[in-house]
């Protein structure tokens, strides 16, 4: 949403496109999972009185548009992507089905992954896992505002301190909010690396990939 209040801001759309590109271009396969916090977020939704699950479906299709506005700016730059569901809408995307989701990987297409887990009570970190469990993935690179994790909210605090690296247990322990705890659990119990880094700076994504840049890696 950029600096926006909510809803999609195309220059931000087409700058995170820019650097997933970047990232292709590398050779690297790419799957995304993408929230709808932008347009609809079933927690604070719940907050307010509705039902929970009812809210938490509402942001799943938030998911959903936001996972098609970044096919759009993908393909706009020549990458080859494909929407794939949790959800089944066959008008707009493709179902989930793990076996066709691993053939586009390997055709070098760019997978987003949307609709969350299409389960209520999960939130698109868990999904995120899920899924990069699901397709082999060799690590999740989490894309934030902040460029790591720290001890407290760098924004509220001037002496927060940021972890270079950080185990599981660590973030369970200590309640860091790098992504829930049933994300954190499911990729801890599968070794899979998180690397947390900020979205907003520029070329961080593909510089994190040479060795460059600040991060935070999340560890067994």
């Amino acid at each position: 949403m950029g600096d926006q209040g909510y809803g999609l801001h195309p220059p931000t759309v087409q700058r995170i496109a820019e650097e997933v590109k970047s990232v292709h271009d590398m050779g690297v396969e790419i799957c995304m999972v993408i929230g709808g916090g932008n347009i609809f977020r079933g927690l604070s939704g719940a907050a307010q009185g509705m039902e929970r699950t009812t809210a938490d479906y509402m942001g799943m299709l938030a998911t959903v548009m936001n996972a098609l506005a970044m096919q759009a700016a993908l393909e706009e730059l020549g990458v080859f992507t494909r929407v794939i569901s949790a959800i089944p809408m066959d008008q707009v995307c493709e179902p989930y089905i793990r076996r066709r989701a691993v053939r586009h990987l390997e055709k070098k297409r760019v997978c987003i992954f949307a609709a969350g887990t299409g389960n209520p009570y999960f939130t698109t970190d868990t999904a995120a896992t899920l899924r990069a469990n699901e397709m082999a993935c060799e690590a999740i690179f989490k894309g934030t505002k902040v460029d790591g994790v720290y001890d407290k909210d760098p924004v509220k605090h001037a002496d927060a301190k940021r972890y270079d690296r950080v185990t599981y247990d660590e973030v369970l322990a200590q309640h860091l909010g790098v992504m829930d705890a049933s994300a954190i659990a499911l990729a801890r119990d599968n070794s899979l690396p998180i690397i947390v880094f900020s979205l907003d700076e520029p070329g961080g994504f593909r510089g994190i990939l040479a060795g460059q840049g600040t991060y935070t890696t999340v560890h067994s």
